[in-house]
């Protein structure tokens, strides 16, 4: 049987076209990357783990509490807890809060096209009765201003699908990290075959919204309007924080005449793929809130590594970043491998034809990204 092959790809990305087309990964292998990844990884998963319990914390307990003051606390108020919180000798939920506002805000997906249908339009007026039956005030706050508690609601249900999405995320990691110290993962293409295999394994798990009031359960987002872990919570969640982000404020001008923010949301390129690791490092950046967290768990043997560098410790959290970007690049590979239209190593051409258009696709957005300076 004869193959035909594919003309060479003219993209000036074509090196990792052909390496994702024959089964290796956007990230180079070498031991000291794969000590990286799975490292940063588990310190991750941990970070995940948190966010993603006070997240549903949120969505179920301090629903349509105008002014939570502890919704950080998981229902655990106490004192020594409140000195933790104010000496920020804590976990930054705060960061776990940019990342589902910029979902929201970025939208995509059936999440973000069910939060707009007449149906759920219905339920949170329901809701929102049942809440406030004996409030007058809020009752009337709601008829002045008819879309702000209905709006309250659309993010709740941000909070519940995220936490959702980070819960499926952090086991992924974790158990990563235990077949690392298993010697059972010694190359990044394990890496990416671990995290793709439980990425498919959790692609069909519902994502729903359920909140009890006055003990009747209401349904925010019922089960029976089929949202799923891979394309409803997933496919926006890379599109909104792994490419597009936010601006962060103090580094470029929000004016604009300036024009130093692009004018359609699609063209933002503010993600964790693109991210100088120096502004990382640097106070008022968000990310720089998730690096903070995640250097308090690293795990020894990436600690020793980062102390054998030139500068140690000092600029930790720049080197916690860069670690991080290789680690996304892994799971972009597997959420590429994932999201295919064919299996990338299909022998049949005309397969291996929209194959290769869907990689340039993709290249097109690594373009102006970290992909090339990570690699070297």
């Amino acid at each position: 049987m004869i193959t035909i092959q594919l003309k060479p790809s003219c993209h000036p990305l074509a090196e990792y076209i052909y390496r994702l087309e024959q089964g290796e990964a956007l990230l180079k292998n070498s031991p000291n990357n794969v000590l990286e990844v799975v490292g940063i990884l588990k310190s991750y998963g941990m970070i995940l783990d948190a966010y993603s319990r006070n997240l549903i914390y949120i969505a179920e307990n301090q629903f349509l509490i105008i002014f939570p003051f502890f919704k950080n606390f998981n229902g655990e108020v106490s004192f020594p807890k409140l000195l933790d919180h104010w000496c920020h000798d804590r976990i930054n939920f705060e960061y776990a809060e940019y990342c589902m506002k910029s979902m929201m805000w970025h939208g995509g997906g059936g999440l973000d096209k069910y939060l707009d249908t007449p149906e759920f339009k219905e339920t949170a007026k329901q809701v929102i009765k049942a809440k406030f039956k004996n409030n007058f005030l809020m009752l009337a706050l709601d008829k002045i201003f008819h879309e702000f508690l209905p709006e309250q609601i659309r993010m709740m249900s941000y909070y519940s699908s995220l936490g959702q999405f980070w819960r499926v995320m952090a086991d992924i990691f974790l158990s990563l990290s235990d077949c690392y110290d298993k010697e059972e993962i010694n190359s990044i293409s394990q890496v990416v075959e671990h995290i793709l295999d439980r990425l498919v394994k959790n692609a069909n798990k519902p994502i729903y919204y359920q909140v009890i009031i006055f003990n009747k359960g209401y349904d925010i987002i019922p089960k029976s309007v089929g949202l799923t872990f891979l394309h409803d919570t997933a496919v926006p969640y890379i599109e909104s924080i792994f490419f597009r982000g936010t601006p962060f404020l103090g580094t470029v001008s929000y004016n604009a005449q300036a024009y130093q923010i692009p004018q359609e949301q699609g063209l933002f390129t503010y993600g964790a793929l693109y991210a100088d690791p120096l502004s990382i490092g640097c106070a008022g950046i968000p990310p720089t809130l998730l690096m903070h967290d995640m250097r308090h768990y690293l795990p020894s043997y990436l600690h020793q590594f980062y102390q054998k560098s030139i500068r140690q410790e000092d600029d930790l959290l720049v080197k916690i970043c860069q670690t991080f970007q290789k680690s996304m690049f892994c799971v972009m590979t597997a959420a590429i491998k994932s999201l295919a239209p064919y299996s990338l190593n299909t022998t049949k051409f005309e397969q291996r034809k929209i194959n290769r258009a869907y990689l340039e696709m993709w290249m097109d957005r690594f373009l102006d990204s970290r992909l090339l300076i990570t690699n070297q």
